[in-house]
C-alpha cells in the first residue's frame, strides 16, 4: 500500500509538472468503450433442494501470434540511429505520437509512467519506454530530446523519428493509422492512441488502450515478469 500510494505521489508531481510547462492544455474526455457481454446459465437444483448452480463460460484459449511488430529503421533524440535490435534484451513499451500534441499524447505518457513508478526499480529497469512519432517534419531528433526529458514522462523515455517513409514504415508494423490534420503550422495529427508492450526478443504481448488504468497496467507488466521467469 505505501508503495502504492508512493506511486500516486510521484504521478501527481509528474502531472503537476507537466501542467506547469505546457504549451496549451484543453479538457479531454478519452472514449474508450469496451463491451463485455457475459452469459450465466442457471439450472435450477433437483428434487428437494433449493439450491442454485451456476455454470461458468469456459475459459476462452488464443493460439497464435497477433500480427504487430517488426523491424524499423529510425534515428533516436540523440541522432543515432537504430533499429528493433537495438532494444533487445529489454521488453519495450512503444507509444506512437508527437510532440505537437495538446492533449492525449502527454496525458498517455504521463499514465505509463505512474504505472512504470509502481514497480521496484529492479523491475523498471527491465522495460523501455519509446515514443516514435508519427509527424516527422517537425519532430526533429532536437525537438524529441527537449520533449522526452519531461519529468512528467517515463524515466528513460527514447524518442524515435526519420524520414516520412520510415515512419510509416514502422507505424505498419503496429498497425498504427494516422493522419494529418488542418493545414499550416499549426496543423495536429490524428492517430491511434495505444501502448504497446513487446518482449526482450521484439514479439507482440499486449496492449493497453487509451486512457488505461495505470495500476492494472503496472500488475499486467508485473505478471508479464513472472511469466518470462525475470
Amino acid at each position: 500500500m505505501q508503495s502504492l500510494l508512493e506511486a500516486l505521489r510521484k504521478g501527481l508531481s509528474r502531472i503537476a509538472a507537466a501542467l506547469a510547462g505546457s504549451r496549451a492544455w484543453v479538457w479531454v474526455l478519452l472514449a474508450a468503450p469496451m463491451v463485455m457481454m457475459l452469459t450465466f446459465l442457471t439450472l435450477a437444483a433437483r428434487d428437494s433442494g433449493n439450491a442454485e448452480v451456476v455454470t461458468r463460460p469456459a475459459a476462452v484459449r488464443v493460439s497464435g501470434e497477433a500480427a504487430i511488430g517488426g523491424p524499423f529503421t529510425l534515428v533516436d533524440h540523440t541522432g543515432a540511429t537504430v533499429t528493433e535490435q537495438t532494444y533487445r534484451g529489454k521488453a519495450m513499451l512503444i507509444y506512437f505520437g508527437y510532440t505537437y500534441c495538446p492533449d492525449i499524447c502527454p496525458y498517455s505518457l504521463q499514465l505509463l509512467a505512474i504505472a512504470l513508478d509502481q514497480l521496484s526499480e529492479a523491475e523498471r529497469a527491465q522495460f523501455q519506454p519509446i515514443l516514435i512519432t508519427v509527424d516527422p517534419e517537425r519532430d526533429t531528433p532536437e525537438a524529441l530530446a527537449q520533449y522526452v526529458s519531461s519529468n512528467a514522462f517515463p524515466d528513460g523515455l527514447v524518442g524515435l523519428t526519420g524520414t516520412q517513409e520510415q515512419v510509416a514504415e514502422a507505424a505498419q508494423a503496429y498497425r498504427v493509422a494516422y493522419r494529418r490534420a488542418g493545414e499550416g503550422d499549426d496543423y495536429l495529427m490524428d492517430h491511434s492512441s495505444i501502448v504497446f508492450l513487446m518482449n526482450s526478443e521484439g514479439r507482440f504481448v499486449d496492449i493497453f488502450s487509451d486512457g488505461f488504468d495505470p495500476q492494472v497496467a503496472a500488475r499486467r507488466l508485473q505478471d508479464f515478469l513472472e511469466e518470462q521467469g525475470a
